[in-house]
């Protein structure tokens, strides 16, 4: 099971706010032994995001969506995912309920704009909002969260942990070695030499040139097969005359 992250927001691609959701993600995810496999940044672009959900509903990947689920005109989330979805867009009896008695003692009342933001791709469930009951959805595999993050990362933690509570953590580790004085190129051969033998490995390496020069050299995947890729590293390192050392 893929765990992967959607962030939504012309804000975030402008820069006039950073983005705090992705390292946030892959905190949640470590917390319980899973690891993003890949994240994407839209913009505020209905075509996009349409095109984006379309492509991404028909897959298997467990999908984080974040930002764009209000009712003010530059949020497009919810129209988009059931347009992606190929269904109507309805107020959801549930968030209804939230949302009433979210505003039940507001002078007020429960307005049409604010009952909007209940209306989810039919056959939608909601996910609740302990911060100020205004619930994101889910549809299929793809979860929908408000943008700020004191709202949606505690959703996100209840549906890792009420949904996703069984799923099998990745059990991967990782293993490298700092190697000086060899260039990226001198090391590919041997890199591809690695792949080939433990295919179900991933091989890194690393450049840095500040404050000294040196290429991290390492393999990430089962931890039964890291110890043996990473001692073909170190041979093969050995072999071509360039000092390394423990990572």
């Amino acid at each position: 099971m893929k765990f992967a992250a959607i962030i939504i927001g012309d804000e975030i691609l402008s820069g006039k706010r950073q983005d705090k959701h992705m390292a946030k993600v892959i905190s949640l995810l470590a917390e319980r032994g899973l690891e993003l496999s890949w994240a994407q940044y839209l913009g505020d672009d209905p075509e996009l995001i349409t095109t984006t959900l379309r492509r991404t509903l028909a897959g298997e990947d467990v999908v984080f969506s974040f930002g764009g689920i209000g009712a003010t005109p530059d949020d497009h989330t919810r129209q988009c995912a059931a347009r992606a979805a190929g269904v109507a867009l309805l107020l959801h009896p549930e968030a209804e309920a939230e949302i009433r008695a979210r505003f039940v003692d507001d002078p007020k009342g429960v307005t049409p704009q604010r009952l909007m933001m209940g209306e989810f791709p039919q056959g939608a469930s909601i996910i609740p909002n302990p911060y100020n009951r205004i619930p994101g959805f889910t549809v299929g595999r793809h979860h929908f969260l408000p943008g700020f993050p004191e709202m949606s990362w505690p959703m996100m933690a209840w549906v890792l942990d009420h949904v996703y509570r069984d799923a099998v953590a990745v059990g991967a580790v990782e293993a490298a070695i700092i190697v000086r004085e060899a260039g990226e190129s001198q090391l590919i051969e041997l890199m591809n030499e690695c792949l080939a033998k433990y295919p179900g490995l991933k091989v890194f390496s690393l450049p840095r040139v500040t404050p000294e020069r040196f290429i991290e050299l390492g393999v990430r995947g089962d931890a039964a097969r890291v110890e043996e890729a990473i001692a073909l590293l170190k041979a093969g390192v050995s072999a071509l005359g360039f000092p390394w050392t423990a990572a």
